[in-house]
């Protein structure tokens, strides 16, 4: 990855470098890297013609195998406002913006702005053992399944956003109704976990969710960590797996949107519950345009699946 980035940076000075600046059409460009960013800025800049705003990741390619093309990297180097995450998937940003050509743009690394609320990724009983190295724990860059850590974080993106517009009134007002969107569903989500009876929740997948859980609550089980490379769970984890559904006498068995129910189907058939329905919870990380779902939209789905499992 470092040597394509080398590569990819070489091309882009020659790009940016030895052609003539690109004319200025006077809006306000905005990149961002996923989806549910992407929606926020989109939500609270609406209607407010002298911003543009660009997704990188619009392809519906998953958040850890995204890879930057150089046009992607001349679009940041450009741009006005740059809004990231900020977690492991981002680490190519840290060399794109030492080439920007844009010295008055803003830089928001979310992670960095809630860093108060940062949790690090789980290892947990019964996960697919990986290969442990001498290194730093990660902190889990999954931040926007959180409806808290979302208020926050367009918090955050609208006031940078106000400052460089210089509509700090429209902006402010447009934050502020999104953000109260975002607390009557956080509510909806409170109010159907304090009377639920069932707290437990098992992924026969990688596990994504620990900011939405720890909102709430909600214990669980995992195949995978949230940012696992791996894909198949050994015998180990398929038995630890099967054992806690028949312990826990689940209903449910849950994936991640697009998920293999393979393994799924290998759990409950192992298990005692054989009558076990497997039931999905969309994480965004590779969400597309096309589908014409918003943040909210699939928050709220997701909701729906929980009031299902969790009663």
């Amino acid at each position: 990855m470092k040597r394509l980035l080398v590569v990819v940076m070489a091309v882009m000075l020659m790009l940016t470098g030895c052609s003539a600046p690109s004319d200025d059409d006077g809006k306000i460009s905005i990149v961002t890297t996923i989806f549910p960013l992407y929606d926020w800025i989109r939500e609270i800049t609406a209607g407010i013609d002298d911003v543009e705003i660009t997704l990188l990741q619009e392809g519906g390619t998953d958040l850890h195998n995204y890879q930057p093309t150089v046009a992607d990297m001349v679009r940041v180097s450009e741009c006005d406002i740059f809004v990231y995450v900020g977690g492991e998937s981002d680490r190519w940003v840290e060399d794109a913006l030492k080439t920007a050509v844009n010295p008055d743009m803003k830089v928001v690394n979310l992670m960095e702005a809630i860093s108060d609320r940062l949790f690090v990724e789980e290892e947990k009983e019964g996960m697919e053992k990986e290969d442990h190295r001498e290194e730093e724990a990660e902190y889990d860059e999954h931040i926007w399944l959180s409806l808290r850590n979302a208020r926050e974080c367009v918090r955050e993106i609208g006031k940078v956003i106000s400052e460089v517009t210089g509509d700090s009134g429209e902006i402010f007002k447009k934050t502020s109704g999104y953000i109260n969107k975002l607390n009557r569903l956080d509510k909806r989500y409170r109010n159907l976990t304090e009377s639920s009876a069932k707290k437990v929740l098992l992924f026969a997948d990688r596990f994504p969710f620990i900011y939405l859980f720890r909102d709430y609550g909600i214990d669980y089980y995992a195949a995978f960590k949230g940012c696992s490379a791996e894909s198949e769970a050994s015998f180990e984890t398929i038995s630890f797996l099967a054992g806690k559904v028949s312990e826990l006498q689940l209903d449910h068995v849950m994936i991640l949107e697009n998920g293999n129910r393979k393994l799924a189907e290998t759990i409950i058939r192992d298990s005692s519950r054989k009558d076990c329905s497997i039931e999905e919870l969309n994480s965004m990380q590779s969400a597309l345009l096309q589908d014409g779902l918003t943040y909210l939209d699939i928050m709220e789905n997701n909701l729906k699946v929980l009031e299902r499992v969790l009663n």
